[in-house]
């Protein structure tokens, strides 16, 4: 008898249905679907705006030709 009364409890007690959860897994899908596709035409336009910066010669700055200057000899940092 108590068994038949949890089976017959049993379908009453559960919180979320199951279309609630596909309902939700949807939701979830589409708004990470949209970050993804954001993020793919930002790498797109990124790569496109450093290929024609590379072509004008822009990113060749003199930063690659400087010589090493050791910051160490500041005020901060102990040399004993």
């Amino acid at each position: 008898m108590l068994l038949k009364y949890k089976l017959l409890l049993l379908p009453a007690l559960t919180l979320i249905d199951q279309s609630a959860i596909v309902t939700g897994l949807s939701v979830v899908v589409v708004f990470f679907t949209v970050l993804l596709l954001l993020g793919v035409r930002k790498s797109y336009k990124l790569r496109k705006e450093n290929e024609k910066l590379n072509k004008i010669g822009i990113l060749d700055s003199d930063e690659e030709n400087k010589a090493y200057k050791d910051f160490t000899e500041g005020h901060m940092y102990d040399n004993k």
